[in-house]
Protein backbone atom coordinates (compact mmCIF):
# COMPACT_ATOMS: atom_id res chain seq x y z
CA UNK A 1 0.00 0.00 0.00
CA UNK A 2 1.19 3.27 -0.80
CA UNK A 3 0.22 6.07 1.59
CA UNK A 4 1.12 10.17 0.59
CA UNK A 5 1.54 12.29 3.57
CA UNK A 6 0.82 16.12 1.54
CA UNK A 7 0.35 19.34 2.69
CA UNK A 8 1.76 22.77 2.33
CA UNK A 9 5.46 23.57 2.92
CA UNK A 10 5.71 23.42 6.64
CA UNK A 11 2.71 21.38 7.92
CA UNK A 12 4.45 18.66 9.38
CA UNK A 13 4.88 16.56 7.03
CA UNK A 14 8.62 15.21 7.33
CA UNK A 15 8.41 15.65 11.12
CA UNK A 16 5.48 12.81 11.81
CA UNK A 17 6.99 11.00 8.62
CA UNK A 18 10.45 10.72 10.33
CA UNK A 19 8.32 9.63 13.36
CA UNK A 20 6.60 6.69 11.59
CA UNK A 21 9.93 5.95 9.96
CA UNK A 22 11.67 4.88 13.79
CA UNK A 23 8.23 2.35 13.70
CA UNK A 24 9.99 0.54 11.22
CA UNK A 25 6.57 -1.24 9.79
CA UNK A 26 6.85 1.21 7.27
CA UNK A 27 9.17 2.11 4.55
CA UNK A 28 9.02 6.17 3.89
CA UNK A 29 10.34 7.89 0.97
CA UNK A 30 11.70 11.52 1.47
CA UNK A 31 10.51 12.58 -2.04
CA UNK A 32 12.13 15.90 -1.88
CA UNK A 33 15.36 14.56 -0.92
CA UNK A 34 15.02 12.28 -3.82
CA UNK A 35 14.44 14.39 -5.89
CA UNK A 36 17.40 16.58 -5.50
CA UNK A 37 19.91 13.88 -4.29
CA UNK A 38 19.03 12.05 -7.71
CA UNK A 39 18.68 15.25 -9.96
CA UNK A 40 14.84 14.20 -10.19
CA UNK A 41 14.07 17.62 -11.98
CA UNK A 42 13.88 19.23 -15.11
CA UNK A 43 15.05 23.04 -13.68
CA UNK A 44 16.30 24.79 -11.01
CA UNK A 45 13.57 27.88 -10.70
CA UNK A 46 16.09 30.44 -9.28
CA UNK A 47 13.14 33.16 -8.44
CA UNK A 48 11.44 30.56 -5.78
CA UNK A 49 14.93 28.99 -4.88
CA UNK A 50 13.77 25.37 -5.83
CA UNK A 51 13.43 22.62 -8.13
CA UNK A 52 11.00 21.75 -10.57
CA UNK A 53 10.08 18.09 -10.50
CA UNK A 54 10.18 16.01 -13.09
CA UNK A 55 7.56 13.55 -12.24
CA UNK A 56 7.36 11.24 -14.71
CA UNK A 57 11.00 10.60 -13.82
CA UNK A 58 9.65 10.44 -9.75
CA UNK A 59 6.80 8.23 -10.24
CA UNK A 60 8.79 6.03 -12.16
CA UNK A 61 11.48 6.13 -9.59
CA UNK A 62 9.05 5.51 -6.40
CA UNK A 63 7.76 2.84 -7.79
CA UNK A 64 11.15 1.18 -7.94
CA UNK A 65 12.18 2.20 -4.72
CA UNK A 66 8.18 0.66 -3.45
CA UNK A 67 9.42 -2.38 -0.92
CA UNK A 68 6.50 -4.74 -1.13
CA UNK A 69 7.76 -6.60 1.71
CA UNK A 70 6.86 -3.29 3.63
CA UNK A 71 2.65 -3.61 4.32
CA UNK A 72 2.89 0.14 3.51
CA UNK A 73 5.40 2.60 2.15
CA UNK A 74 4.97 6.10 2.83
CA UNK A 75 5.84 9.03 0.18
CA UNK A 76 6.74 12.43 2.11
CA UNK A 77 5.86 15.43 0.38
CA UNK A 78 3.75 18.54 -1.04
CA UNK A 79 4.00 16.84 -4.35
CA UNK A 80 3.34 12.83 -3.06
CA UNK A 81 -0.38 13.61 -4.06
CA UNK A 82 1.10 13.04 -7.15
CA UNK A 83 2.28 10.12 -6.90
CA UNK A 84 0.05 7.91 -4.56
CA UNK A 85 -3.82 7.53 -4.65
CA UNK A 86 -4.52 7.47 -1.19
CA UNK A 87 -3.36 10.54 0.68
CA UNK A 88 -3.54 12.54 3.95
CA UNK A 89 -3.39 15.79 3.62
CA UNK A 90 -1.89 18.07 6.67
CA UNK A 91 -3.02 21.27 7.46
CA UNK A 92 -2.12 23.91 9.64
CA UNK A 93 -3.70 27.31 10.60
CA UNK A 94 -2.20 29.86 8.49
CA UNK A 95 -1.14 32.29 11.56
CA UNK A 96 1.27 29.36 12.65
CA UNK A 97 3.08 28.00 9.52
CA UNK A 98 3.90 31.84 8.73
CA UNK A 99 6.29 31.63 12.12
CA UNK A 100 7.43 27.87 10.57
CA UNK A 101 8.37 29.31 7.28
CA UNK A 102 9.99 32.70 8.19
CA UNK A 103 12.05 29.90 10.60
CA UNK A 104 13.62 28.55 7.85
CA UNK A 105 14.50 31.63 5.91
CA UNK A 106 12.02 31.83 2.99
CA UNK A 107 11.88 35.13 1.08
CA UNK A 108 8.80 37.24 1.98
CA UNK A 109 7.35 36.27 -0.99
CA UNK A 110 7.37 32.44 -0.94
CA UNK A 111 6.02 32.33 2.54
CA UNK A 112 2.96 34.48 0.94
CA UNK A 113 2.72 31.88 -1.58
CA UNK A 114 2.34 29.07 0.66
CA UNK A 115 -0.17 30.85 2.95
CA UNK A 116 -2.28 31.71 0.46
CA UNK A 117 -1.78 28.09 -1.07
CA UNK A 118 -2.82 26.72 2.84
CA UNK A 119 -5.50 29.17 2.97
CA UNK A 120 -7.32 28.31 -0.75
CA UNK A 121 -6.97 24.51 -0.12
CA UNK A 122 -4.86 23.78 -2.86
CA UNK A 123 -3.28 20.92 -2.31
CA UNK A 124 -6.78 19.30 -0.43
CA UNK A 125 -8.47 20.15 -3.48
CA UNK A 126 -5.78 18.58 -6.61
CA UNK A 127 -5.78 15.68 -3.67
CA UNK A 128 -9.99 15.37 -3.86
CA UNK A 129 -9.79 15.58 -7.57
CA UNK A 130 -6.68 13.25 -8.43
CA UNK A 131 -6.35 10.59 -5.51
CA UNK A 132 -8.86 7.70 -4.62
CA UNK A 133 -9.08 8.43 -1.12
CA UNK A 134 -8.37 11.75 0.96
CA UNK A 135 -8.27 12.17 4.35
CA UNK A 136 -7.35 15.65 6.32
CA UNK A 137 -5.53 15.94 9.20
CA UNK A 138 -5.68 19.67 11.25
CA UNK A 139 -2.00 19.80 12.72
CA UNK A 140 -2.28 23.38 14.20
CA UNK A 141 -2.29 22.70 17.71
CA UNK A 142 -1.04 19.26 17.73
CA UNK A 143 2.61 17.77 18.59
CA UNK A 144 4.12 15.60 15.47
CA UNK A 145 3.45 12.68 18.07
CA UNK A 146 -0.36 13.13 18.48
CA UNK A 147 -0.27 13.91 14.71
CA UNK A 148 1.77 10.32 14.57
CA UNK A 149 -1.02 8.94 16.13
CA UNK A 150 -3.90 10.09 14.03
CA UNK A 151 -1.93 8.26 10.87
CA UNK A 152 -1.64 5.66 12.40
CA UNK A 153 -4.95 5.11 13.17
CA UNK A 154 -5.90 6.15 9.61
CA UNK A 155 -3.30 3.52 8.04
CA UNK A 156 -4.78 0.85 10.52
CA UNK A 157 -8.20 1.67 9.55
CA UNK A 158 -7.30 1.38 5.86
CA UNK A 159 -5.08 -2.03 6.16
CA UNK A 160 -8.42 -3.51 8.27
CA UNK A 161 -10.97 -2.15 5.33
CA UNK A 162 -12.71 -0.41 8.43
CA UNK A 163 -12.41 3.40 7.04
CA UNK A 164 -16.09 4.27 7.13
CA UNK A 165 -16.26 6.44 10.53
CA UNK A 166 -12.07 7.42 9.89
CA UNK A 167 -13.65 8.98 6.38
CA UNK A 168 -16.15 11.29 8.53
CA UNK A 169 -13.49 12.33 11.27
CA UNK A 170 -10.86 13.69 8.58
CA UNK A 171 -13.44 14.32 6.40
CA UNK A 172 -11.76 16.46 3.16
CA UNK A 173 -13.18 20.23 3.51
CA UNK A 174 -13.31 20.11 7.26
CA UNK A 175 -10.64 22.38 7.72
CA UNK A 176 -11.08 25.87 6.37
CA UNK A 177 -8.93 28.71 6.54
CA UNK A 178 -10.70 31.39 4.15
CA UNK A 179 -10.95 33.96 5.98
CA UNK A 180 -7.28 34.35 7.01
CA UNK A 181 -6.05 38.10 6.59
CA UNK A 182 -3.36 38.53 4.44
CA UNK A 183 -1.79 41.77 5.16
Amino acid sequence: MLIGITGTPGTGKTSVTKLLEKERFYQVIHLNELIKEEKLYSEVDSERDCVVADMDRVYDRVLELHDRSYPVTIVDSHLSHHIADIVIVLRTDPAILRGRLEKRNYSEEKVKENLEAEALDIILAESVEWCEKVFELDTSGESADNTEKAIMRIIRGLRNGNTEELEEEFRPGSVDWFDYPFD
